[in-house]
Formats: C-alpha cells, sequence, structure tokens
C-alpha cells in the first residue's frame, strides 16, 4: 500500500513507512514525527462508531475516574472553579466533564458521534481536555487548530493519549491493535506542535501533556 499523500498532522509529504503488521502499515512523518495509518485503513463512521459503543466507561466507575484523574489533576491545581471548560471527545459517558462539575467547574461537551453540537466550538475556554481522543482523529490539523482558537490567553489544552516511544516498542504494542486508532504521537510530535503555537508544553505523565497559551 502506498505511503499517505500528505502528513494529517503538518501535510508534509517526507513520509517513511515505520511499521508493518497483518492489519495495516504504519507511515512516519520526518518533519513532525507523527505516525499515522493511511486512508485506506480507516474504518468507515459506522464500523468506527460500532467499535465506541463496545466501550463501558461509566461516569461513576472508580477506576475510570483514577484514570480521567491524570488530565483533572493538572487542570484543577492551575485554574481555580468556576472556569469554563470544555471535554472535547468525551464520548457517550462524560466522566471526566462531571468530574470537573462536581468540583465546581462550568463544563461543555463535544463529541463527533454522541455530542455533536459544533456551537459550543464557537465559544472561549478557559481549559480544554480531550482523553484518548487524539489517536482518532482523521484531520488532526485542523481539529487541533480549532481547539487552540477557542482556548482564552493563558489557558489550558490537556491531552491524554499514550505515545510512540520506539519502533521495537511499537511492534508489539498494544495501542495500534486498535482499529479506530490512527494516528499516534510521540513527544517530538508534542512539542512540534508546541512551537507551532508558540506554546509551553509539560509532560505531566507518561501519556498526558499540558499546553500552555501563553498571555
Amino acid at each position: 500500500m502506498p505511503a499517505p499523500d500528505a502528513c494529517t498532522l503538518c501535510g508534509s509529504r517526507a513520509l517513511s513507512l515505520y511499521h508493518e503488521d497483518h492489519r495495516r502499515p504504519y507511515w512516519v512523518c520526518e518533519d513532525c514525527s507523527l505516525v499515522q495509518v493511511p486512508a485506506a485503513c480507516w474504518l468507515s463512521a459506522t464500523a468506527e462508531k460500532a467499535e465506541y459503543d463496545k466501550h463501558e466507561n461509566r461516569v461513576d466507575d472508580p477506576g475510570y475516574r483514577r484514570f480521567l484523574a491524570r488530565s483533572f489533576n493538572p487542570v484543577s491545581a492551575a485554574i481555580r472553579p468556576p472556569a469554563r471548560g470544555l471535554d472535547f471527545g468525551c464520548g457517550p459517558g462524560p466522566a471526566l466533564a462531571a468530574m470537573f462539575t462536581e468540583a465546581g467547574y462550568d463544563m461543555a461537551l463535544f463529541d463527533h458521534f454522541y455530542f455533536p453540537d459544533e456551537s459550543v466550538l464557537s465559544a472561549d475556554y478557559d481549559f480544554i481536555t480531550a482523553t484518548e481522543v487524539l489517536e482518532h482523529l482523521h484531520d488532526p490539523a485542523a481539529w487541533l487548530n480549532r481547539l487552540w482558537k477557542c482556548l482564552k490567553s493563558g489557558g489550558l489544552l490537556v491531552v491524554q493519549t499514550k505515545r510512540v516511544v520506539s519502533q521495537e516498542h511499537f511492534a508489539e504494542w498494544h495501542y495500534t491493535r486498535d482499529p479506530t486508532h490512527v494516528i499516534f504521537f510521540s513527544i517530538a510530535t508534542l512539542q512540534w506542535l508546541a512551537g507551532q503555537w508558540g506554546a509551553k508544553v509539560r509532560l505531566t505523565d507518561p501519556d498526558v501533556a499540558v499546553f500552555h497559551k501563553q498571555d
């Protein structure tokens, strides 16, 4: 299968084969380091939603809340309620938004399949969270830049997605087995993104990055 026409994040055509398994090939961008799956391997919208409908992430699940606390804690430590936040890609059970609401924050929701009201993307926010959603984006450049424009000066964008470590690790990585995962970020990719935005980025956990929009 040929390489993608261009990187879905930075638009570069400098792509090289990173890995290939029995399901699909993975190409890496030589400019932003994003690893990506060709569009020919993406699921249809119907098949993609069917995969998400299998998830059982309940709002009141203590284990799920502990997992999401890695994105909740950097925000609550830096921004006090009643600040306004957006939970982007919240899924059918927006547990993280519930955690913020319970703590006194004002929350909006957006999810392409479950909360598709794009009017919330015309507002301004003190913080935006995107947990386990970046790896699903077919057009990450458009979505991420749109979110960045929604973020107030001085605000935080918190993204939670597992990172590419090495080709050796990638070859055995469980994260690639999900057919809805089509792009994969490394530290280099996150740093490239921060550079494009003129932002500061902190890596607070192995799967969490906090972008600070400068005043």
